[in-house]
């Protein structure tokens, strides 16, 4: 996996900055004091100081965005994968394919290639290459033609397969680079409610311990399952005093353990947009912003220290 250098943390203030918002962009709460730097990709696209203020920032309606290694801006916007410097210059672009309807996910590999789904016509999973050569093909098994139900998320194992959720399909499904799925997550066991609590799979992260971490949108929850596809553990509305699940969509572990969850569907001010939970499920940072919306999120460092590798 790729490691995260600290050393970008400490130049945030140094670069140029595409914005000419810089004041404080929300609110993060913590009755012990946790404070996170952190890039949210949604209707409004920005990476936050851990002092809550704007240190980078661009337009248009993100999917999928990460703060790559260089220091630059990798982001799924507008039918492109985009990487952006901090003075906004486009220095790579990826552009979706004529037919399909809409491009996803964005994630920079190990190998440097870009990671990226196509939906429509034609879902498929994409390794760009830098010099824009597709240098790998997938083509997705996502059992509904509505390009937008079609896949969410999707992100690149270390054994060299992909991890894709599906949502109408209630699945998230482990591809073989020659398009076999090899392993199946179902999200519609009984034990979640069946298929009648809609628990769509929308962003699944492979753990170091085996186990793969998924959001489900509609369902309003998370859940961790194991490699045989058991819920290992959840966590709803129920076991975080109400409403802070609301359309959960992005999400990351951090490396104490811990989730941040994002909560794109909430419209109400006072609930968080984005939220982090212990693995005994009590919530310990908030972050609240009256118009955002947290599609995905990245967080670069926990109170001066930097979260690792790229999840």
């Amino acid at each position: 996996m790729r490691s995260f250098f600290f050393a970008l943390i400490l130049t945030f203030q140094s670069v140029a900055i595409y914005s000419q918002d810089t004041g404080t962009f929300g609110e993060q709460k913590s009755e012990s004091g946790i404070q996170h730097s952190f890039l949210i990709a949604g209707r409004t696209t920005a990476l936050v100081g851990e002092d809550g203020k704007v240190l980078w920032k661009t337009k248009g309606y993100a999917r999928d965005a990460f703060v790559l290694e260089n220091g630059n801006i990798l982001a799924s916007i507008g039918g492109q994968a985009k990487e952006m410097t901090r003075d906004g210059e486009v220095v790579w672009s990826y552009k979706l394919s004529a037919g399909n309807k809409e491009l996803g996910t964005a994630v920079r590999l190990d190998n440097g290639n870009t990671l990226v789904v196509e939906r429509g016509v034609k879902p498929q999973l994409l390794e760009v290459a830098p010099d824009g050569t597709i240098a790998v093909t997938v083509p997705l098994q996502p059992e509904t033609d509505n390009a937008h139900m079609q896949t969410r998320m999707a992100r690149k194992l270390p054994n060299g397969n992909y991890l894709v959720p599906h949502l109408l399909a209630f699945a998230v499904k482990e591809y073989q680079a020659d398009g076999t799925v090899v392993n199946t997550i179902k999200t519609d066991l009984e034990e979640l409610g069946g298929r009648a609590k809609r628990n769509w799979p929308f962003t699944a992260i492979r753990l170091e311990n085996g186990n793969t971490l998924v959001n489900l949108t509609n369902g309003n929850k998370t859940v961790e399952f194991d490699a045989e596809g058991k819920v290992a553990w959840k966590v709803t509305n129920e076991d975080v005093g109400g409403d802070r699940f609301a359309d959960p969509c992005g999400g990351q572990r951090l490396a104490n353990g811990n989730t941040i969850i994002c909560s794109y569907g909430q419209r109400n001010p006072k609930k968080p947009k984005l939220f982090e939970i212990t693995p005994d499920k009590k919530v310990v940072w908030e972050f609240f912003h009256p118009t955002a919306r947290a599609h995905e999120v990245h967080v670069i460092s926990t109170n001066g220290n930097p979260e690792g590798a790229l999840k």
